[in-house]
């Protein structure tokens, strides 16, 4: 939404002389087209994580139209999504960065915001920092939820005298 506000409906965010981040495309309608690409893409890539936690994460849904029914393979989930919380590692560095006022190339002279523009910011980047862990967490609960047995599971629950206590004689 940050960026949306600050490069397409030019909401005073940054500077007023403020350009779309690098590799934007210049034209005659601007670069305008490939920050709302850039977020809806972002945003479409973000929802698969929602597989993780919900039942069509487990099998197809009825109107995918092939795979209606079948099972998800374990693997076809837990690789992209453990790749996808290795490449989004970027983010917690990035955003130290530029708290600090660098590039993320280290480079002096990164975004230009003052005050309130910093805080707004601030309050819309910085939980980006996060996603990285939690999406590594899903994912491994996920590999765990997927590939537990139901006889693992109900041997857990016998070794368990109470909630998260083990009996003496099973140890």
């Amino acid at each position: 939404m940050w960026r949306i506000a600050a490069f397409v409906v030019k909401v005073p965010l940054l500077e007023f002389d403020a350009t779309p981040p690098g590799g934007a495309p210049e034209g005659p309608a601007g670069g305008w087209w490939y920050i709302l690409l850039l977020s809806v893409v972002s945003e479409a890539v973000a929802f698969l994580a929602v597989g993780l936690v919900s039942e069509w994460g487990e099998a197809w849904p009825r109107w995918v139209p092939v795979l209606r029914g079948r099972r998800v393979p374990v693997m076809a989930a837990v690789i992209p999504a453990g790749l996808g919380a290795l490449a989004l590692l970027i983010f917690p560095y990035a955003m130290i960065m530029i708290s600090f006022g660098m590039k993320i190339n280290g480079d002096p002279g990164g975004m230009v915001t003052n005050g309130w523009q910093t805080v707004i910011f601030n309050v819309m980047y910085w939980p980006l920092a996060a996603w990285s862990p939690l999406l590594a967490l899903v994912t491994v609960h996920y590999y765990r939820r997927r590939t537990t047995s139901p006889r693992d599971l109900a041997a857990e629950s016998r070794r368990q005298d109470g909630p998260g206590r083990v009996r003496s004689a099973d140890l």
